[in-house]
């Protein structure tokens, strides 16, 4: 390669094709929001003369305002207006939130009609804005620019973004805008799922961690086989994922497939090849459909809910599964252990699936009906501190947790009752946009969870490309092509898993790709790259 990068930061930094140092000259949140009646003033607050937005300290506003917030609902969470955090934050702010919640199963296609009614809320929280949709909306004038915002009203945030360059560059257009925010997380274990394995099935039977995929499966055989669970019935489920592609991600690395840029690419000598077509791609579709064919895969990994795929981790009859926590599994912890990837049939070994410092790409965005966009600026800008953090994390002080050493831990009776503190903070079910430090990670970042990713770290690809944020056209290029590729991949490899499509029709696989004009989208992530590695 041209440059070797010792740390995922400086991969991430480059990959939007520039470095951008303070804030655009162009467009700004603030030169919208002077249309709504906000402008901005002295060093210590906005101008505006009937409720001036502090740039520091509580409230941040002295007049009560309201804004409305469309947000994603984990199936693990309660109504957001009961937690404490909303509850508390609004006595603190000034600031009342009401949320439009929508759940996790359908929110993509209900955000997407936001947009397509033009029917928008204020502000968008945890809401999971892909890099094509942050650019499409923001370039509509449907969603601000924040650079400027940030710079006056988001210290937090900003502070962050000076400690880690990777942040503004992963998040700023090439033409300089910022229109989303991300989660930003600090702590390496927080950045991928664990891969947990049913060690007291393994002692059960006599049998060793998997160390190959062929290992894998006579692992998986055991398990459906040899009753170990002991209660006589063959009911035990041997391995699972989140619904869908999931568990084609997760097995990839053993067929020496990586998911650089955001996508099906591997890199390598400089050169980008999306891999959706090779021959190692279709090794991983017959092992996967092998596994299906004699049950040794969740039969419903292409039906069942979220909801559904975490209660299977807490029942303790499942045998392999992926999470980035112990949380879903915490009154049976002792029952399993977090394993190193498997290694495939040519020796690949390699567990592709970790995100750069900005994990959640387009948790929090601001529309273009806001008529308070510096005041929701500092509203969210808190949850970037330790502070802030905490309380949507942990609730208060006292009630919900205890401070030892200054780091903050539920306290035992929150933990006693399966799922009570996934009740009281949205962070549970990810995609939040905050901070997470070890500072606020005990929850997520046990022991356990910390001897998990240990077995992780020598697999992890040494440098990661986050998706690139293209030009307006060159974007518009990227979702027509990807819209029909992306459905025509998943669809098919669909098909080939469960067994509804044969592998003799994979040359004409290959050859819809090639029709669907797959080099061209090649090409467009070889020049974003090509940017990126000058």
């Amino acid at each position: 390669m041209r440059k070797t990068w010792g740390r995922y930061a400086f991969a991430t930094m480059l990959v939007t094709g520039l470095i951008v140092s303070g804030c655009s000259n162009g467009g700004n949140g603030n030169s919208n929001s002077n249309e709504k009646g906000g402008n901005t003033g002295g060093a210590n607050s906005s101008s505006t003369a009937d409720n001036a937005v502090k740039t520091e300290g509580f409230p941040i506003v002295d007049s009560p305002i309201k804004l409305k917030m469309f947000t994603r609902v984990a199936p693990v969470n309660g109504p957001f207006k009961d937690m404490p955090v909303f509850q508390d934050y609004e006595k603190m702010s000034n600031i009342k939130v009401d949320f439009i919640e929508a759940p996790t199963d359908g929110f993509a296609e209900k955000k997407n009609l936001l947009f397509a009614s033009n029917e928008l809320p204020d502000a968008l929280y945890r809401s999971g804005l892909t890099q094509l949709e942050t650019v499409r909306y923001g370039s509509s004038g449907q969603l601000i620019p924040l650079e400027n915002l940030i710079d006056q009203y988001a210290p937090n945030l900003k502070s962050l973004m000076e400690q880690y360059p990777e942040i503004r560059a992963g998040i700023t257009t090439p033409e300089g805008h910022i229109y989303a925010i991300p989660g930003i997380v600090t702590l390496g274990s927080a950045r991928t799922d664990k891969r947990w394995i049913n060690k007291a099935w393994l002692d059960k039977l006599g049998l060793k961690v998997p160390e190959t995929t062929d290992d894998l499966y006579e692992v998986l055989k055991a398990f459906r086989d040899g009753d170990p669970n002991s209660n006589g019935k063959a009911d035990e489920l041997p391995m699972t994922a989140r619904i869908g592609m999931p568990i084609v991600y997760q097995m990839a690395g053993a067929f020496g497939l990586d998911s650089q840029l955001g996508y099906n690419i591997n890199v390598e000598g400089d050169k980008v090849h999306i891999w959706s077509g090779d021959e190692q791609y279709k090794e991983l579709l017959v092992y996967l459909n092998k596994l299906y064919k004699e049950k040794l895969i969740d039969p419903e990994i292409f039906s069942h809910t979220e909801a559904q795929y975490l209660a299977k981790q807490g029942t303790g009859n499942t045998g392999y599964f992926f999470d980035q926590t112990n949380n879903n599994f915490l009154t049976i912890q002792d029952q399993y252990v977090g394993i190193a990837p498997q290694a495939g049939p040519n020796g690949d070994r390699l567990h592709s699936q970790i995100a750069p410092v900005p994990r959640d790409y387009g948790a929090f965005a601001i529309t273009s009906v806001n008529k308070y966009p510096e005041a929701t600026m500092r509203w969210i800008d808190y949850f970037y501190s330790d502070e802030g953090s905490t309380l949507l994390r942990f609730g208060r002080e006292g009630e919900h947790y205890d401070l030892k050493d200054g780091i903050p831990y539920y306290k035992e009776e929150l933990l006693s009752v399966a799922g009570e503190q996934a009740k009281i903070t949205p962070y549970a079910g990810g995609g939040a946009p905050h901070i997470i430090s070890d500072k606020v990670a005990s929850f997520i970042n046990p022991p356990q969870v910390q001897e998990a990713y240990e077995q992780l770290e020598p697999y992890l690809p040494k440098i990661r490309y986050a998706p690139p944020l293209f030009d307006e056209e060159t974007a518009q290029k990227v979702n027509v092509l990807r819209n029909d590729i992306d459905k025509y991949f998943e669809e098919q490899s669909t098909k080939f898993i469960v067994g509804a499509l044969s592998f003799d029709k994979w040359d004409e696989f290959q050859s819809t790709l090639k029709k669907m004009n797959i080099a061209d989208l090649e090409k467009l992530y070889q020049d974003a790259y090509d940017k990126m590695a000058k």
